[in-house]
């Protein structure tokens, strides 16, 4: 019995691929400091769980394939206070910003067909792309330039006649880069020039730093049949676990195909919808200590791992991630080395390696991305850690 080429073809998360290294670290009691994983510490609002305890029918039924109607009710006028108008008819609810992804890429494109991605990008791109049988075409961004988009020239020469689509995501994972309007209006006109559709993973519009603003794909009216946009709570509302995101178009055409995917599946899970509907009814100043706290984060490490001259590291105006160049031979590696047989007065540090983020072959190979969820404190721990690490690794 054979396993399938698809299977073969699905990328190993670089994100988790060093959990079994770090569950040993830990049976020997060293402390693991987890700058690999985008898991905030930042607690879910308490009117989430207040919802859910709340909910009084006997009967946890199946709900509406697209989602309650409450919660894509409440999504609509969550986006207004943005300036971007939306009809619930734009909104489908998916498990989890990823089925978003899955959906996305299966509505445009068939097998062999390809979606161009600036590359470092989240990994699970890939995954999607192989279970869909389709190829990601990668842009390459440079540390150097803090991982902003090259000329518009370089993206428009890797268009096909297989081309189907444009992602972008902004601000980025795993780079922490927020697209200009300017970069995205480029991109914008590219698509439109083209005949193809315009994807962007918005789950990180809120996190955005020294009065840096994310400018959404929703805002361009001019472009509504090819935009897409895949949404999510996990990071918004520090709700990873609830598995609730969504599709965004107004490309009627579009939702009506997705549809089908989403009653293939049945229903997003009902429960955690209810919690979202109280989370996304929150005022938008429940953003603002937790988006000074990022930033007090982010200063806190850039400035303990930037005291060293050879780490290649522009500060990030977006998400809660960065991408940090190593002074080191081979950043996969110094990770299972630092996790496996480094430590610091009994800790060390999880980092995951910058190569699983990007699709070109060799690329990455010193970069790693770095997660500063963890609070002030952790980080400073964790930060000098690192530092003494590279020196002892290359010693």
């Amino acid at each position: 019995m054979n396993i399938s080429k698809r299977a073969q073809a699905m990328q190993e998360s670089p994100i988790r691929k060093l959990a079994a290294i770090a569950t040993e670290t830990k049976k020997r009691g060293t402390q693991v400091y987890h700058l690999n994983i985008g898991q905030p510490d930042i607690h879910t609002p308490e009117v989430y769980y207040e919802n859910i305890r709340n909910y009084s029918d006997k009967v946890l039924a199946y709900g509406p394939s697209d989602g309650l109607d409450e919660l894509k009710g409440a999504m609509v006028e969550y986006f207004s206070r943005y300036g971007i108008n939306l009809e619930k008819q734009d909104v489908i609810v998916t498990t989890g910003g990823s089925e978003a992804v899955s959906f996305a890429f299966n509505v445009i494109a068939d097998p062999g067909d390809e979606i161009i991605i600036p590359e470092p990008f989240y990994t699970n791109y890939n995954g999607y792309a192989a279970l869909s049988n389709i190829n990601i075409v990668p842009v390459t961004t440079l540390p150097e330039t803090g991982y902003h988009l090259p000329a518009m020239a370089e993206i428009e020469a890797k268009i096909t006649s297989r081309t189907k689509g444009i992602l972008i995501c902004s601000p980025n994972n795993p780079t922490g880069t927020v697209f200009s309007e300017k970069e995205i209006r480029g991109i914008a006109e590219i698509a439109k020039k083209h005949n193809i559709f315009l994807l962007a993973d918005e789950v990180y519009k809120e996190f955005t730093y020294d009065g840096e603003k994310h400018f959404s794909i929703l805002q361009m009216e001019e472009h509504k049949d090819r935009v897409i946009v895949m949404d999510s709570i996990s990071k918004r509302y520090s709700a990873c676990g609830a598995r609730i995101g969504a599709v965004i178009s107004k490309n009627r055409d579009i939702m009506k195909s997705i549809m089908k995917f989403a009653q293939a599946r049945l229903c997003p899970p009902t429960l955690e919808q209810i919690g979202a509907i109280a989370a996304y009814k929150q005022p938008l100043t429940y953003f603002d200590n937790i988006i000074s706290e990022y930033q007090n984060r982010r200063d806190t490490l850039v400035e303990i791992l930037t005291s060293n001259p050879e780490i290649v590291l522009e500060k990030p105006k977006g998400a809660f991630y960065f991408m940090a160049k190593l002074p080191v031979d081979d950043a996969e590696n110094f990770a299972k080395w630092l996790l496996g047989e480094y430590q610091l007065d009994n800790q060390t540090v999880m980092v995951a390696p910058g190569a699983g983020f990007y699709s070109t072959p060799g690329k990455g190979s010193q970069e790693v991305r770095i997660a500063y969820v963890l609070e002030c404190e952790k980080l400073k721990r964790a930060g000098n850690i690192l530092l003494e690490a590279i020196k002892a690794y290359n010693a």
